[in-house]
């Protein structure tokens, strides 16, 4: 899986999110110069295209829904701090295409944040999912097994307002360096428990906060998670897939073009 799947995309003329903290709109307005560029580093966390995520091998797709304030159209983007220069729906068409020349894999999108997404939106945007996948999506009441029995393509999988297929977890480590691999394993040990036997997904990904960046001017979320790389290795080696507790089945990462995460986790089944 890739974290905040879209940000590669990110517009640097675009304004910062209404979901940001207020001081970080404050000094963005008064010092935009400044700000923003830093700003940026810091919320950019993949830099090749959703195909190029697919064809990597990443098979889970973390969508951040947003709909630009005071925008009077009906397009939607995807945000990370900021917005992306393209539309969710330009996105799923690319799926859409990928999808009809590999029609044996399957491609879990997740659907969150809907910052600024009213109830006409949030109809708009499955309207666009129906339309442009048909009969590729999921249907609903399927058991896991006998979806992947059957080959679909698609999972669509939302934890607001379309339907839910599998109970999907997104479990996010929030740590500080240089302590990343020993903090992972105390949190995904203590989480396991709860969501055995159900598809969840481990963010391995770094996050920062405003303490952090402000101590780091001059550093960059990418500059951030290429250092911690090693550990994560170390501890993607160590995980074991399944649906037995403490065992593994979706991991996501960013900048997941870099080392080598995807083939790490694709050779995990390995073991099985």
């Amino acid at each position: 899986g890739s974290h905040d799947t879209m940000t590669y995309c990110l517009d640097k003329s675009s304004a910062v999110s209404g979901n940001e903290s207020k001081l970080v709109k404050f000094l963005n307005k008064c010092l935009p110069c400044i700000v923003h560029p830093i700003i940026m580093k810091w919320s950019i966390t993949q830099v090749l295209t959703v195909t190029e995520q697919l064809e990597a091998g990443v098979r889970y797709l973390d969508f951040r829904i947003a709909h630009k304030a005071n925008d009077p159209s009906m397009n939607l983007y995807f945000v990370h701090m900021v917005y992306t220069t393209v539309t969710v729906q330009d996105i799923l068409w690319e799926i859409l295409r990928w999808l009809e020349t590999h029609p044996q894999e399957v491609v879990i999108i997740a659907c969150r944040n809907f910052d600024g997404l009213t109830k006409r939106l949030h109809n708009h945007l499955v309207a666009c999912i129906k339309e442009i996948f048909q009969c590729k999506l999921c249907p609903r009441n399927v058991s896991m097994r006998s979806f992947f029995s059957h080959f679909k393509r698609m999972i669509h999988h939302n934890e607001i307002f379309v339907w839910k297929l599998f109970d999907i977890f997104y479990f996010q480590c929030v740590f500080n360096l240089p302590f990343a691999a020993l903090e992972i394993e105390y949190l995904m040990c203590h989480f396991l428990i709860f969501v055995s036997g159900k598809f969840f997904v481990a963010g391995i990904n770094l996050t920062e906060n405003l303490r952090y960046i402000l101590v780091h001017p001059f550093g960059s979320l990418k500059k951030m998670t290429l250092q911690s790389l090693p550990c994560l290795k170390i501890w993607i080696k160590q995980q074991y897939p399944g649906p037995k507790r403490k065992c593994i089945n979706i991991i996501a990462g960013d900048f997941i073009g870099n080392n080598d995460f995807v083939k790490d986790v694709i050779e995990l089944n390995t073991k099985i």
